[in-house]
């Protein structure tokens, strides 16, 4: 849907470019506009980490209306309330977290699609056709693929799992979230050892071979991950680029940079 942008996302990836996005946790929308300005690809609204009630939620998903940056949301669980509560405000993709087997992914699967596309999703279109602007009917039609289905995979008992995740229907996107991943193996943050290294490796090739689209969040070793293929990247959350830029400005002025 135009309204979020999904297809300029969307087409960023067949051409082959690495869209790349931030995930923004503070309330205040100006925050969305900025980075949009800065020239990223797409918003990660972070509800499940974030502070956002539902009128903080709408107000930045309608901040990027009219920007060309496609506007993800992550809510708190795989939960169908919960899902619900945003999927109305027509996000581009919901980030369902802590996906850890394939009862969980087809879960979150019929969460975000209408019950004429195989889902359980309640009926409450308002924003999705432009509060009666567009046609109910092309809307209806739309929501078939719109908003992507995103699963996060960030826990080993997942990537045991992942054969029989990958297998669930419906599954647009994947996004791989490393530092609960290796939290889950005992090894907070050691993201180069050979065993956390591997088993990040072997999922990505598992969920690309699929034909899923793959992505990740890091704040570091980009180029490691563009070699697993994946295919969108977010790249920093609103606080740690503030803390970085203030840090920076603060080197500058003591003539240390």
């Amino acid at each position: 849907m135009k309204i979020n942008n999904l297809e300029t996302f969307l087409e960023k990836v067949r051409a082959g470019k690495m869209p790349l996005g931030i995930a923004i946790t503070f309330t205040d929308s100006a925050v969305t506009e900025l980075a949009c300005a800065a020239g990223f690809d797409f918003m990660w609204f972070d509800g499940e980490h974030g502070e956002f009630s539902r009128e903080n939620a709408m107000q930045h998903l309608m901040a990027v209306r009219g920007t060309g940056v496609a506007s993800f949301y992550r809510v708190p669980a795989c939960d169908h309330t919960e899902i619900k509560r945003i999927i109305d405000f027509a996000p581009a993709g919901v980030i369902i977290p802590m996906i850890l087997d394939e009862n969980d992914a087809a879960r979150a699967v019929s969460y975000c699609r209408y019950p004429i596309h195989g889902g359980t999703r309640g009926v409450g279109a308002r924003r999705g056709h432009n509060y009666g602007a567009d046609d109910v009917g092309k809307y209806f039609e739309a929501s078939a693929h719109d908003p992507l289905v995103i699963l996060q995979l960030e826990h080993i008992n997942a990537a045991r799992r992942l054969d029989q995740i990958l297998a669930v229907p419906g599954i647009d996107a994947i996004i791989v979230g490393p530092y609960d991943f290796t939290m889950s193996m005992g090894k907070p943050g050691q993201f180069d050892d050979p065993e956390v290294s591997s088993t990040f490796d072997e999922c990505c090739r598992k969920i690309r071979e699929k034909g899923i689209l793959l992505g990740c969040y890091t704040e570091g070793n980009f180029d490691v991950w563009k070699r697993r293929g994946v295919q969108f990247m977010a790249i920093r959350n609103d606080t740690s680029a503030m803390f970085e830029g203030c840090k920076l400005q603060m080197a500058r002025a003591r003539g240390e940079v």
